[in-house]
């Protein structure tokens, strides 16, 4: 019998999950549905599936914010992204959030079969278009010279000023990256004094010079 891995579908229409459970078939072994961003985690963290199948857009959040949720909790599982859009922002936010692959819903069902064992099995899975500007976006990173300010942050405070940079209320910086509010206020605030910046305008603009917001 081949190989089925475990999977978890996150979708917020129960109708497009049960379309992507009819199209895999048998050919995996659904473990687990979720709908929305606390409710995938806390499903993955129950079943620890193989693969978590997930959309990137989500009613409270992203699929890069569950990825990162569960990195944090030390959950091993790897992440196929299947959605309908084939922006660059969209692919490469999960890929950098540690997603191993993306494809886009206009895939047929035996090729999504064959994706999720792919990537259970470690590969790197993309739909075809998809591939060249995830390559040259991860290239454009090696390249870039260092920035000596922003290596002050430590990768904590990095996420942080990044989402504060985008006008994120401390509640939903917490939200995102499941801290307490408290533990944003402090983050912020070594930000603020390791850039020299006194205010999130100003934070704002440094960020947007540099370019990584």
């Amino acid at each position: 019998m081949a190989y089925q891995p475990t999977v978890v579908l996150v979708d917020d229409h129960d109708l497009v999950r049960a379309g992507v459970r009819a199209e895999l078939g048998d050919g995996v072994y659904v473990v687990g549905e979720a709908g929305d961003v606390a409710e995938a985690v806390d499903v993955i963290v129950d079943r620890t599936p193989e693969v978590v199948l997930l959309d990137v857009h989500l009613p409270s959040g992203t699929g890069a914010d569950v990825i990162t949720a569960i990195t944090a909790r030390g959950i091993e599982t790897k992440f196929l992204a299947l959605s309908v859009s084939d922006a660059p922002d969209d692919v490469i936010s999960v890929i950098r959030a540690g997603a191993r692959g993306y494809v886009t819903k206009a895939i047929k069902g035996q090729e999504l079969v064959n994706a999720v064992v792919r990537v259970a099995e470690g590969d790197a899975v993309f739909s075809p278009r998809l591939a060249g500007f995830v390559l040259d976006a991860f290239s454009s990173d090696i390249a870039e010279p260092a920035d000596p300010e922003l290596d002050q942050l430590s990768p904590r405070e990095q996420e942080v000023m990044r989402l504060l940079a985008r006008g994120y209320a401390y509640k939903e910086i917490a939200r995102r990256l499941t801290i307490s509010i408290k533990t944003v206020e402090t983050h912020a605030s070594n930000v603020l004094r390791k850039l020299q910046l006194s205010s999130r305008h100003e934070l704002t603009s440094w960020a947007a010079r540099r370019r990584i917001v």
